[in-house]
C-alpha cells in the first residue's frame, strides 16, 4: 500500500502478515478475524472498515485507533489513496444529489435517531453544560469545560447579543447556550427549537430549575414552522441537518424571521474541498441525513435569500480537540457506557469520536461561523468589537458563579 504515514502491519485472517507505509509515522498493528473482512475492506474500506471494527471482525493489536486514522490519512490530507475510493465518492455524491430530501418528517427521524439516545450516554463525556458541538479553545491549555464556555461566549460576542433583544436558538439541543444569553447577555427572550424530544424535556427542565422559564422558552418545533421576528439568530450544529435540498428555503425562512437591524450568526461542520458526499459510514450508523457543506454549497443560496454575509470565520482544529477530550472522557467511562448499551456499541461509538477527529486534523473537515445580517451596517466594520465583549461577559459569568437555579439543580441531573 502506498500514500500511508507511518508503518502499518497487518495480520489476516489466514496468519500471513505483512507491512506497509513509509514508516515517518505512528506504528499500528491490525488483525482481520476472516477472509470476508479481507475482501469488504478492499472493496469499500470508507464504510467497511468502521463496520468490521464495530462488529469486532477488525482488531487493533499495536497502536490506538487515532493512531490507525493518522497512518490511513495523515499522507494524503484526506484525498483518497485508492482509486476505487473515488469512484465510489463520486457514486455516492450522485445518488445523494437524486434521492436526498429532507423534509420535516424525515427530520425528525433522523434527530431521533441520534438525539434520542439514553441521555446518560450524553453524560458520560460531554462538559457539565452538555454542549455538543465544537467547543473555542480559545487559549492554550484550557480544559473541555473552559473551552465550552468560551464557544458560548464568543457566539454571544459575535451577534452582540444583549438587553431588548428576542432570540431564535434554531437547534437549541439541551439548551445550554440559550440560558447562556438569557442569564449572562441579558437578552429579553430567547426561543429554543430542536426535533429531539430527550432533548427539548431535558432544556424545559433546565429553565425550570434556574427561574427561567418564563424568559427561555423551549419547543419542539420544526424551523420551517417558527413565526415571528427575532433580533438574534443563532444555529450551533445544526444546519449539518438541513441538506442541499433545503439550504434555498432554510436561509430564505431565517431571512424572514430576522429584524431589519437583526443578525444571525450560524455555526456549523463544513469542508474546504469540492462538494462532497458525507461519509457513508459516518451517515448510515451516527448521523443519517447528514451533509457536511462547503462555502460554495451555503453561500449562493445565502445570497439569493437577501442575506449579507458580514464576516466568516473558520474553525479548523478546535473540533478534532474537542473531540479527543470527547473520546477520552468516553474511555474513561466505557464501562458505564456498556452498562447502557453493550461492548458493540461502544466500538461503534469509539470508531465516530476517532474517524471524527481525523476528519478535523488530517482531512478538510472544519467549522464554520459565518455572520449574517439584512444590511451591511448593523456590524462593527472591525472584529475588535468581539474581544470586548467577551471581557464584559466573562466578568458578567464571574459575577453571576454559581448561577441561581431552584430545586433540581441544572435539570440535566436526572441523566447521569
Amino acid at each position: 500500500m502506498s500514500g500511508l504515514s507511518g508503518r502499518l502491519t497487518v495480520t489476516t485472517a489466514s496468519g500471513y502478515r505483512f507491512d506497509a507505509g513509509d514508516g515517518c509515522g505512528p506504528e499500528v498493528a491490525i488483525r482481520f478475524r476472516d477472509a470476508a473482512a479481507e475482501r469488504a475492506a478492499l472493496l469499500d474500506p470508507e464504510l467497511r472498515l468502521g463496520e468490521l471494527f464495530t462488529d469486532g471482525r477488525l482488531t487493533i493489536e499495536d497502536g490506538t485507533l487515532p493512531d490507525l486514522m493518522a497512518v490511513l490519512l495523515a499522507a494524503n490530507h484526506g484525498s483518497p489513496p485508492f482509486p476505487p475510493l473515488r469512484g465510489h465518492g463520486l457514486a455516492r455524491a450522485l445518488l445523494r444529489r437524486l434521492l436526498d430530501r429532507n423534509g420535516p418528517e424525515r427530520a425528525r427521524h433522523n434527530v431521533a435517531r441520534h438525539y434520542d439516545l439514553d441521555g446518560r450516554l450524553y453524560g458520560l463525556f460531554l462538559d457539565a453544560d452538555w454542549q455538543y458541538s465544537c467547543a473555542y479553545y480559545a487559549a492554550p491549555g484550557i480544559d473541555l469545560d473552559a473551552a465550552q464556555a468560551a464557544k458560548k461566549r464568543h457566539i454571544a460576542a459575535k451577534v452582540m447579543a444583549g438587553p431588548g433583544h428576542r432570540v431564535l436558538d434554531i437547534g437549541c439541543g439541551w439548551g445550554g447556550l440559550g440560558l447562556y444569553l438569557a442569564e449572562v447577555a441579558g437578552c429579553a427572550s430567547v426561543r429554543g427549537i430542536t426535533l429531539s424530544a430527550e432533548q427539548h424535556a431535558a432544556a424545559r427542565g433546565r429553565a425550570l430549575a434556574r427561574g427561567l422559564e418564563e424568559q427561555v422558552q423551549f419547543a419542539l418545533e420544526d424551523y420551517r414552522t417558527v413565526r415571528g421576528s427575532f433580533d438574534r439568530i443563532v444555529s450551533v450544529g445544526m444546519f449539518e441537518h438541513v441538506g442541499p435540498a433545503h439550504y434555498a428555503s432554510f436561509f430564505q425562512i431565517c431571512r424572514e424571521r430576522l429584524a431589519e437591524d437583526g443578525v444571525m450568526l450560524l455555526h456549523t461542520i463544513g469542508r474546504t474541498g469540492r462538494p462532497a458526499a458525507t461519509n457513508p459510514w459516518i451517515t448510515r450508523y451516527i448521523f443519517p441525513g447528514g451533509h457536511l457543506p462547503t462555502l460554495s454549497e451555503m453561500v449562493p443560496a445565502i445570497e439569493a435569500s437577501g442575506l449579507v454575509v458580514n464576516d466568516v470565520e473558520v474553525l479548523r482544529l478546535h473540533y478534532a480537540a474537542t473531540l479527543r477530550d470527547w473520546r477520552t472522557r468516553f474511555l474513561a467511562r466505557r464501562a458505564e457506557a456498556e452498562r447502557l448499551y453493550d461492548a458493540r456499541f461502544c466500538r461503534m461509538w469509539d470508531w465516530y469520536l476517532a474517524a471524527a477527529e481525523a476528519a478535523f486534523r488530517h482531512e478538510d473537515a472544519v467549522v464554520f461561523q459565518i455572520l449574517l445580517a439584512r444590511r451591511n451596517d448593523v456590524v462593527p466594520a472591525t472584529r475588535d468589537y468581539i474581544a470586548r465583549a467577551e471581557r464584559r461577559l466573562r466578568r458578567r459569568e464571574a459575577a453571576l458563579s454559581p448561577p441561581r437555579e431552584r430545586a433540581g439543580g441544572t435539570g440535566l441531573t436526572h441523566y447521569r
